[in-house]
């Protein structure tokens, strides 16, 4: 009997130990959202919402969902102060925002995985290359696309300068050179 018992015990406690390890190890995410979930949920707790317009084929934006979007300081600031949107600026979903439904008119399926169409509401964005943040505030208004790959120390700036409602105060490029040049940053690498 000890000799079945023993390694059924050992066992046990095995799974146990990487069952606890795993749940330990694993990340927190981004709760990314459709921009209609986001909008929804502005309407229950103002916020304001954050759009990663990306596209499939573009290496940049996979390094930032890889390097930047699993940065934990990232994860944890922008699920503290945005609703975080995904949208694939050359996808071919169809969009309701502001009453106006945004396609992807060109889109092509071929071309799923290579260059193709721009969706309608990339260009309403004013998004011109890839990868794009785009920041609207808490009643969808455009704050800023900020364009190209950004690290972890990279949209922490953008991150604080529109989630503190701090670029409300920057009025001429002296206090945005101001702004940056007082800036702490505080997200790790």
């Amino acid at each position: 009997m000890k000799k079945i018992l023993l390694p059924l015990l050992v066992l046990l406690l095995a799974i146990n130990f990487t069952s606890i390890a795993q749940k330990s190890s694993k990340k927190d995410e981004i709760h990314w959202m459709t921009l209609e979930e986001a909008v929804a949920a502005q309407k229950k707790l103002p916020k304001k919402i954050l759009i990663d317009a990306y596209t499939n084929w573009c290496g940049p934006c996979k390094m930032m969902e890889q390097n930047t979007f699993s940065n934990q300081d990232v994860i944890s600031y922008v699920n503290a102060t945005f609703y975080a949107v995904k949208f694939n600026a050359e996808g071919n979903d169809e969009i309701t925002f502001k009453e106006h439904t945004f396609k992807n008119p060109n889109y092509d399926p071929k071309k799923s995985n290579t260059r193709n169409g721009s969706h309608q509401l990339a260009g309403y964005f004013g998004v011109r290359a890839y990868p794009t943040i785009i920041y609207l505030d808490e009643n969808q208004e455009l704050i800023a696309p900020i364009a190209g790959y950004q690290t972890p120390k990279n949209i922490e700036v953008y991150l604080k300068l529109f989630g503190t409602d701090a670029f409300r105060k920057i009025k001429s490029q002296e206090a945005y050179e101001t702004y940056m040049n007082n800036f702490k940053y505080e997200f790790k690498e």
